[in-house]
């Protein structure tokens, strides 16, 4: 199992592409290998690497070649994100998605075109090191469909999994030799009106990739030090593998973080080894990637209260008390071997009968069955029961990818 953490630069967030300092940069990564890490996950800013839809700066470039080149010093392998996006509550999109030049970034073809068109240069830049292993399209874009945002991006999910498709095919074309995935935050699992469904979240891309946070009504309805709020992420993780085509597609819990407007300091320790060692038991699991490295610093305005206390590191660059415990949480699952997926007890999954993704969220029929049987034995492996695909469901399958090398 990888461990790593999603690298949050600790002097400007991730501002700091616009004031790039390698030093600063090199410090971090000095930190984190104290925490025991063999990856980080790193986010160029989208505006910030494509201010106009038809250029890419090559002063970005340069910048990310260089944070990729002081991971490899030390030891570390990059995953990078393309569209940045959506980060920590605020919105990155470039200009030209915006106000007098609004264009639909999922639909509109010239967007789309530019996107994919980014997607593959950065890719293409990224590959030529050899600690590069995986790209990911961007970070949990799918809010940007969602009913919730303010200003959001509509389309449906065959529009979605033609977008998606296009955005993968790029990634490939500029970068064959690396994973290629996407990832969604929890409304894909957990709302019938997003989208981006479990399908997509299970057969596109080269992995599935896990973002788990139990401030989305798991620890407000089960309480801080609840068996469901530190099984959610095993639970997210069974979900995606229900809905997977190929059996042995490996996930990967890309992020999750003990986030303190719902976990009091005295829950954190438990919850941190309880998630960690229900992950490392799961089987197929690619690695697991701790948001975050850094606290977000207190110079900087405006953000949730709880995004200033999310790091391993603090602010200061001192390896905080989680971050110790992460670190020999870890340590310790990667002694643990899976469970064997065929000894598990089975809990079979009817989508449509069952009552659709709500029946998934925290409190739902299925969650409450599903908790109960992990409770009490063994996290159960989730069947599902064969129903005539919908046509806006229907994924088409993924060829000639990394993974299949």
């Amino acid at each position: 199992m990888r461990f790593g953490v999603n690298y949050t630069p600790r002097v400007g967030w991730f501002h700091h592409w616009t004031d790039f300092d390698a030093d600063e940069v090199a410090r971090d990564f000095d930190a984190i290998g104290g925490l025991g890490a063999d990856h980080v996950r790193v986010f160029p800013l989208w505006p910030v690497f494509q201010p106009n839809p038809t250029m890419v700066s090559a002063a970005a470039l340069r910048a990310l070649d260089r944070v990729i080149e002081l991971a490899g010093e030390r030891g570390l392998d990059v995953a990078v994100d393309g569209l940045q996006g959506h980060l920590s509550s605020f919105d990155f999109l470039p200009s030209w998605l915006l106000s007098w030049h609004r264009r639909n970034m999922f639909v509109d073809e010239d967007a789309v075109g530019a996107t994919a068109r980014y997607l593959e240069t950065l890719a293409r830049t990224v590959a030529a090191h050899p600690n590069t292993f995986a790209f990911t399209v961007g970070n949990e874009v799918n809010q940007f469909t969602g009913t919730v945002h303010p200003d959001p991006h509509p389309a449906t999910s065959p529009q979605i999994t033609a977008w998606l498709d296009r955005m993968l095919g790029a990634i490939r074309a500029g970068a064959p030799n690396l994973l290629a995935l996407h990832a969604c935050y929890d409304a894909s699992w957990y709302d019938d009106t997003q989208p981006f469904t479990l399908e997509h979240v299970a057969r596109q891309g080269d992995l599935s990739v896990v973002h788990s946070w139990v401030f989305n009504g798991t620890a407000q309805r089960f309480g801080p030090d609840a068996f469901e709020t530190r099984a959610h992420a095993r639970y997210m993780v069974e979900l995606a593998r229900a809905f997977q085509t190929d059996p042995g597609r490996g996930i990967w819990a890309q992020e999750l973080g003990a986030p303190r407007n719902v976990l009091p300091a005295a829950s954190v320790p438990d919850f941190i080894d309880g998630t960690v060692e229900q992950l490392a038991e799961a089987p197929d699991l690619f690695g697991l990637t701790w948001w975050c490295s850094h606290d977000v610093s207190r110079a900087l305005g405006d953000f949730p209260e709880l995004e200033y206390d999310l790091g391993l590191i603090d602010e200061h660059g001192r390896i905080k008390p989680e971050g110790l415990r992460v670190r020999d949480a870890v340590a310790a699952a990667r002694k643990t071997a899976p469970a064997a997926l065929a000894d598990a007890p089975v809990i079979d999954l009817d989508p449509a009968a069952d009552g659709g993704r709500a029946a998934l969220a925290p409190g739902g029929a299925f969650w409450t069955s599903y908790m109960d049987e992990a409770r009490n034995g063994r996290h159960p492996r989730i069947r599902l029961v064969p129903n005539p695909v919908r046509a806006h469901d229907a994924v088409p399958a993924q060829e000639g990818s990394a993974a299949d090398a």
